[in-house]
């Protein structure tokens, strides 16, 4: 374990060791979120199996959404005080521990401490590490490569992950039991990742700032009093209802349709994961092309709502299962495209360099926000009204989309009015980079 000793550079490791560390970081960027939004792909197995209403699981991913809402900008202070290798053995040893105290199926009321412990552990702990640590294995020239490769390795991951998941969810009849398996497999596998970081991560030559600056006031100040700053929020914020809503789709899809738990898992696991792999990469080229994240978000916040608008008028029988499933995927497609791009229209608004932090720190404040209350909310429709309630969230989804639509527009119409300098050009791939 010599490669352990003392500070490293980049140019003292391997291309094979490199490489690990890309890998492990990034499939790891997939497990550890998992737990958490496994009602995304298996929502009636979850629900069943823990024994709680719709809006009681809501509310589990809303509690996560409140803590990660007040961690974020903390998290990001957290990232520059602390060595990566830090960050992600501690994250993803505390993640495990959480997950395996999950597994124990306690009462919902330390479900809810669960949920809100695993906000501090992926979130404040881990939440930089993916994007530090591939820049310190990465040349200048090197990175975007790697941040690429590192997308693709992430929705692999998923995959694979749920696949596995998913035979789980076969084999045991009882769903309790099923999710007990799931879980601590998800564990397990988290905890190796831990290990993993512990004995292969080296602490990096100049990873720690110690010039004092990672949290300047001045700076967020300056970032509050931008228009560009609050422009890309508001936008993130109907895109994140977008985004979040097509997790609704899956009991959608069971209840209404009567889809098979296979069926609807598979389609899950594309729209969540698979489809990843195309979208943001496509969408981004587009957006770069064009030079314009708002036209393109405008373009496919219109698909999301045309989408959404399908499912309010499609007969509701067990034919058209097919066809809400393709729509599922084409709505995947531009949910996470939009969720990808979505931060580069700071670019867009010219918010200087010097100011970009604290403003990727407002946007996953103000972006991010729909997660902490929109699970609950729409978990509650449903309890009281059965499947009429997805004709009200489509709905809701609809308008948001309408709304995405309305603040890209306002986006593209101040980026025409203000002429940046040199300092304020960043492309699309940096910015995004920046806020996930």
């Amino acid at each position: 374990m010599n490669f352990l000793k003392g500070e490293k550079k980049l140019s003292d490791l391997s291309r094979f060791h490199k490489m690990f560390l890309i890998v492990l970081i990034s499939m790891g960027s997939s497990i550890i979120y998992m737990p958490v939004y496994l009602k995304n792909v298996f929502y009636e197995p979850l629900m069943v199996g823990l024994g709680v209403s719709n809006e009681q699981l809501g509310a589990l991913v809303g509690m996560y959404g409140i803590m990660a809402t007040i961690l974020y900008i903390p998290s990001g202070i957290v990232a520059d005080k602390v060595r990566v290798r830090t960050l992600a053995w501690v994250g993803f040893a505390a993640t495990a521990l959480a997950v395996f105290w999950y597994a124990a199926m306690p009462s919902y009321g330390v479900l809810l401490f669960i949920f809100g412990l695993m906000a501090v552990t992926t979130i404040l702990i881990w939440w930089g590490t993916r994007f530090k640590l591939v820049r310190l294995v990465s040349s200048e020239e090197e990175y975007p490569k790697n941040i690429g490769f590192s997308y693709g390795l992430y929705g692999v991951a998923g995959l694979i992950f749920n696949m596995i998941a998913l035979g789980v969810f076969g084999m045991i009849a009882d769903q309790t039991r099923g999710v007990t398996t799931v879980l601590i497999i998800m564990g397990a596998i988290i905890l190796l990742f831990g290990i993993l970081s512990f004995f292969f991560i080296p602490k990096f030559e100049g990873e720690i700032k110690t010039d004092g600056k990672s949290f300047n006031l001045s700076e967020f100040a300056e970032a509050l009093r931008h228009p560009g700053v609050w422009l890309a929020s508001i936008s993130m914020f109907f895109i994140c209802f977008v985004y979040q809503g097509m997790n609704y789709t899956t009991p959608f899809l069971t209840n209404v349709f009567g889809a098979s738990l296979g069926l609807v898992s598979v389609v899950g696991m594309i729209r969540t994961y698979g489809i990843t792999l195309i979208s943001s990469p496509i969408l981004g080229k587009v957006a770069e092309k064009i030079n314009s994240p708002a036209k393109v978000i405008m373009v496919i916040s219109a698909v999301a709502a045309l989408c959404y608008g399908s499912f309010l008028i499609l007969p509701k029988t067990a034919a058209m299962a097919i066809v809400v499933a393709v729509i599922m995927v084409v709505l995947g497609f531009v949910g996470n495209g939009a969720f990808g791009i979505a931060s580069s229209q700071l670019t867009e608004t010219k918010v200087p360099i010097h100011v970009f932090g604290a403003a990727t720190g407002m946007v996953s404040v103000i972006g991010f926000l729909p997660e902490s209350f929109m699970h609950q909310w729409f978990g509650g429709m449903i309890d009281r009204q059965g499947n009429a309630a997805f004709t009200t969230i489509f709905g809701i989804l609809i308008v948001c989309a309408v709304l995405s639509i309305g603040a890209s527009l306002l986006v593209r119409r101040y980026a025409k009015k203000h002429t940046g300098t040199g300092e304020d050009k960043k492309t699309v791939k940096e910015v995004d980079t920046a806020v996930e």
